[in-house]
């Protein structure tokens, strides 16, 4: 069977240019080590396994909560 997958998308302002530097990469990734999320935005990127996801997106959004509005 042959299956289409979405490994990648692009989150960011509405009407921006995908190349814009506000632009974020979030991307499917395997190096012959099993799959992960990169997330990336110009040069900078960070690579999260699926293991770490809840507790590093728990942080997130205990920190998102913190901020000051």
């Amino acid at each position: 069977m042959i299956e289409i997958r979405t490994t990648q998308v692009i989150v960011g302002p509405e009407g921006m240019a995908v190349f814009d530097e506000a632009m974020f990469t979030v991307t499917i990734v395997d190096e012959a080590c099993g799959e992960f999320v990169e997330v990336s935005q110009l040069e900078n990127k960070i690579r999260v396994d699926s293991a770490e996801w809840p507790v590093l997106r728990e942080a997130i959004n205990r920190m998102i909560k913190e901020c000051r509005k």
